[in-house]
């Protein structure tokens, strides 16, 4: 392996401690001050139940109370509502969209903008393509993370995006944009993939598609960053073919242990920013 290994879990530390610090100067003298984030689940989906159970470690891990809430046990439109409500609640997320897709917007369009840590509602998912954004997709924003912890420079680059989903490829996107970078978007109708990602500085793949990205479709100059999160036979695989296109780019994120580590921190640092912005406190 040739290439320079951007290592999430060496990010995900760094930001805990920073985040355990910035919690405890919340909580000085006063434990009920102790912000709370607010994790819905939305059906039995393994994979859900997983993701919740990851924000739990994770918040516990830095000092935010986790409230896990299933809808087997409450509606959870009634119980947005009272969350949206309570003080103590900094922040909330739905773990996974309900196989409902009418019901998941209805979901996601309860949940006040200002606790909605994962950037999920119109207001947010708008005040992003405006360039002016509040809170946004941690997946996303765990790309930026990565990027900004190993100083690799964004303006002035040509970055390629592979996948236009609302939860990453498109908040990527506007989020590279804001940082000077000339951005693509491709997806299942591009012509000539390889091509569009050879010319690519900054190479994100979020297509959910195993293997997708391979040796040919890269350059020396590339860093790669792996949002693909694919389970398959023998374990999780990446979107990009990681033996073969680490041997010829400059950088890349491994899966596991790329985004997926510094995923969970992104909600928890937009937990942490939002119980700062209810205690008039700067981080």
């Amino acid at each position: 392996m040739s290439a320079r290994l951007l290592d999430g879990r060496d990010v995900a530390s760094h930001l805990r401690r920073d985040l355990k610090h910035r919690v405890e100067r919340l909580t000085e003298g006063d434990a009920a001050t102790t912000p709370q984030l607010a994790i819905l689940r939305s059906g039995a989906d393994n994979s859900a139940a997983l993701y919740a159970a990851s924000l739990e470690r994770a918040a516990r891990s830095v000092g935010v109370e986790p409230l896990l809430i299933a809808d087997e046990t409450d509606p959870l439109l009634a119980t947005i509502s009272r969350l949206n409500a309570d003080p103590t609640v900094a922040g909330i997320v739905i773990a996974q969209p309900s196989s409902d897709p009418e019901h998941g917007r209805r979901l996601v369009e309860r949940i006040d903008p200002a606790k909605d840590v994962d950037g999920a509602t119109p207001t947010n998912a708008g005040w992003l393509a405006r360039g002016q954004p509040a809170f946004v997709p941690a997946t996303a924003l765990a790309v930026i993370a990565i990027l900004e912890a190993y100083d690799i420079p964004v303006a002035g680059r040509r970055a390629v995006i592979i996948g236009r989903s609302a939860v990453v490829g498109r908040p990527v996107a506007s989020l590279l944009v804001a940082r000077d970078a000339t951005v693509v978007i491709c997806h299942r109708a591009t012509r000539n993939l390889a091509r569009e990602t050879r010319r690519a500085e900054i190479l994100v793949a979020a297509a959910g598609v195993p293997g997708l990205v391979r040796a040919e479709m890269v350059n020396r100059s590339s860093v790669v960053i792996d949002c693909g999160i694919n389970a398959v036979t023998g374990g999780i695989v990446g979107d990009v073919e990681f033996s073969a296109v680490a041997l010829i780019v400059k950088a890349i994120s491994p899966v596991p242990g790329g985004i997926g580590p510094v995923t969970p921190m992104m909600v928890l640092r937009q937990t942490v920013e939002s119980a700062e912005r209810r205690a008039g406190r700067s981080p």
